[in-house]
């Protein structure tokens, strides 16, 4: 996939500013346009084609449009597959990016989810709970794409969000009855109740990260085999590199489509919805930033760790809401607006963090390698 950013090889300080965008290939240069049309496109099928929401939800996959699936599995393979699995250790032995992702993603996250709840929706219990759910469900899919367009360091991604997908399966149901009925039993607000078993968030995990993991893993190995390092990474990771935002794309237009008639005849419940959702992507993303400066990290590692703390799982988060509160309640619908907010939101992060790329102080090399000209084009 083409990346926003340098002259492959060389960092962002090294090269005029003025020059970078002509370098971009059309599909990443117009990235917010395409987003934006796709969003527009999908609220349009949505309203117009009689019946397509419920053609599109009719098979599901755990729980999710079987479309939003497929389109998921194809947005995240790309990125996974162009991941050098044999550098992993130098991301695992990183004590600071992994304690700080554990305490940004497993603490703040759904404790400052909780709070915008109760400060934004106090009078609205089924989104607020919609709400908590979505700050429960830590990002195991869509944070690849967002890390890749960023220029993010893409084992130390991997990690996390494999780091992220087990703690999904132990502490998701806990936090679920903790922020739900526990903490709001202690400060004597309104209490819920959250039905989830750790075999449905495990079977979630196994398919929305462990299908593209191990195909991306996979198609290195065998690559790299059959074809030696080189030529699979000129070769091969060009040809699938499209596919990811390809995939995110589609994943869009089905995900508006399939809600545009709830988010058309309902626009201010969408509207109190999304408020906190937005300082929560912005609040999250800047912690998540701040922290890898404060800790002397990489832009790259930076990069991480801002994006893998801002983002959520919504296939999860959506998938737990339906099945313990139903596809026409409060709570599904404040886990669909979540993704609608998020990718508008974290599409425009990445270019903040582009941006603020050429007054990174740590050098590339301070921590990790760096990408080679090849995996810059790629």
């Amino acid at each position: 996939m083409l990346r926003p950013g340098g002259e492959p090889g060389v960092t962002i300080s090294e090269e005029a500013p003025e020059r970078m965008p002509a370098r971009l290939a059309m599909l990443d240069r117009y990235l917010p346009v395409w987003i934006g049309l796709a969003m527009i496109a999908g609220l349009v099928l949505g309203r117009v084609v009689p019946g397509l929401g419920a053609a599109l939800d009719a098979v599901q996959l755990h729980g999710i449009s079987l479309p939003i699936a497929l389109g998921l599995l194809v947005m995240m393979y790309p990125p996974l597959a162009k991941v050098r699995y044999d550098r992993l250790d130098s991301v695992t032995s990183d004590r600071r990016l992994l304690g700080s992702s554990l305490v940004l993603n497993w603490v703040l996250g759904p404790a400052l989810m909780f709070a915008l709840a109760w400060v934004f929706l106090p009078d609205l219990p089924e989104y607020r709970t919609g709400l908590i759910i979505v700050g429960l469900a830590r990002c195991i899919a869509m944070v690849i794409i967002w890390n890749d367009l960023a220029c993010g360091d893409r084992e130390a991604a991997a990690v996390l969000v494999a780091l992220n997908s087990i703690f999904q399966v132990i502490a998701f149901a806990a936090l679920g009855w903790f922020y739900l009925s526990v903490l709001p039993g202690w400060l004597g607000l309104e209490q819920s109740t959250l039905d989830v078993s750790f075999g449905q968030i495990a079977v979630s995990v196994l398919i929305f990260l462990g299908v593209p993991l191990l195909a991306g893993y996979l198609s290195r190995r065998i690559g790299e085999q059959r074809w030696g390092r080189q030529a699979y990474e000129e070769s091969f990771l060009p040809t699938i590199g499209p596919l990811a935002l390809y995939g995110l794309l589609f994943t869009i237009v089905v995900l508006f489509a399939l809600q545009g008639d709830a988010i058309t005849s309902r626009p201010l419940d969408v509207a109190r919805i999304a408020v906190p959702l937005l300082a929560y992507f912005a609040l999250m993303w800047g912690v998540g930033y701040l922290a890898g400066r404060v800790l002397g990290m990489t832009y790259e590692r930076t990069t991480t760790l801002a994006f893998t703390a801002a983002g959520n799982n919504f296939e999860l988060a959506i998938a737990v809401a339906i099945a313990t509160f139903g596809v026409t309640s409060g709570q599904a619908l404040a886990g669909v607006v979540g993704p609608l907010i998020e990718v508008p939101v974290l599409v425009g992060l990445v270019y903040v963090s582009l941006a603020l790329r050429r007054r990174f102080p740590h050098p590339s090399s301070a921590v990790a390698p760096s990408r080679t000209p090849v995996e810059d084009r790629t």
